[in-house]
């Protein structure tokens, strides 16, 4: 989990028994599930704990009765269910809880358009894949910043002469700035600082420097950062998840390990960019295994990145449907390759 907060399912059962305490305080938060009969007992309880450190949250909340009254005063987050209710009830459960000292989040949000309603009802937090989702406006322009790490990335990944690519670089000064620091910092233990686009391009290899930019395409210049924020977490797991599962198929073959980090990672541009996944595919003028995974899913890259999709909303019967088309992986070694993804990309994220 890095530096976040985990949120945990508890139940009665779980609440009032001392195996709780096993858990850190500083890094879950209980989350009470809706079926939780709220006694006199289970009030008193969740106050020790809230005593003791711990954070905690109410699951699934569609209203505010009378016994959820009695948890207001103690827990943090309050988690409400919006697919269960209409607007009109949202509205209304959102204006009752604002009495109390809690934040709202929102959960299983699925669309633009549900995140943007929350927003305005004064929702705090939000729980979903709506930002998986692509919200393509036609005639909008993409970001200029975007188009040249696009272009630069088209270069990185081509055959083409380094010189082209420095050249390149020397054109966005912003850029050459950011690699050059990058590069003196990760290149700490050499005798000298490199000094020229070129040794810093060379150093750091191409790639390296394609990582970096794919990345960077996440973040750069993003209005909403904690949108970009959230797309570049979850572009640098799917990446890494996917090389890791190429690399359980086919230990030897690099070249096909390192497309299927690139699946991964492209897979969530047209959701940051608000394009076709065409137009990104024809921007980058990239091979055909991973144009026919990334616009249909289709093929052994294809399939790989459905799994990882399947795997990030939990969705157990698919993944274990997914897992024997694919014959190589069991749920228990695909769960300890996402552990190693996720932790991979948190690390980038701390380091961003």
């Amino acid at each position: 989990m890095g530096q976040h907060r985990g949120f945990i399912n508890v139940g009665a059962e779980m609440l009032m028994s001392d195996t709780i305490h096993l858990l850190p305080s500083k890094y879950v938060a209980l989350e009470i599930l809706e079926s939780t009969k709220i006694s006199d007992d289970v009030v008193q309880r969740c106050i020790e704990l809230k005593q003791m450190g711990y954070q905690l949250a109410l699951d699934d909340v569609i209203e505010v009765s009378k016994e959820i009254e009695l948890l207001l005063p103690i827990v943090g987050v309050v988690k409400i269910d919006v697919l269960a209710l209409d607007n009109a009830e949202l509205a209304s459960i959102v204006n009752k809880l604002k009495r109390w000292p809690v934040q709202i989040l929102a959960e299983k949000v699925e669309s633009h358009q549900q995140a943007s309603y929350c927003k305005e009802l004064g929702f705090q937090m939000f729980q979903g894949y709506y930002f998986t989702v692509p919200e393509i406006i036609s005639g909008k322009r993409v970001d200029p910043s975007k188009l040249k790490l696009l272009k630069l990335l088209k270069l990185v990944m081509s055959d083409i002469d380094i010189e082209e690519i420095v050249e390149e670089f020397k054109q966005q000064p912003g850029l050459s700035y950011n690699l050059m620091r990058m590069v003196n910092s990760v290149a700490s233990g050499l005798s000298r600082k490199i000094t020229s686009i070129k040794h810093a391009v060379m150093i750091l290899g191409r790639k390296q420097l394609q990582i970096w930019i794919q990345l960077l395409i996440y973040t750069a210049n993003q209005s909403d950062k904690s949108m970009s924020n959230a797309l570049m977490q979850t572009a640098a797991a799917r990446g890494k998840l996917m090389e890791l599962v190429a690399v359980a198929e086919r230990p030897h073959d690099k070249n096909y390990q390192d497309r299927a980090f690139m699946v991964g990672i492209l897979s969530l541009l047209d959701v940051l960019l608000g394009m076709e996944m065409k137009q990104v595919i024809d921007k980058l003028g990239i091979v055909d295994d991973m144009k026919q995974a990334l616009m249909a899913r289709d093929g052994r890259l294809g399939q790989e990145l459905k799994l990882v999709e399947y795997s990030e909303k939990s969705d157990i019967a698919a993944i274990q449907l997914m897992l024997t088309d694919l014959g190589f992986l069991s749920l228990s070694e695909l769960t300890n390759l996402e552990i190693d993804a996720v932790g991979w990309a948190n690390q980038l994220g701390e380091a961003a």
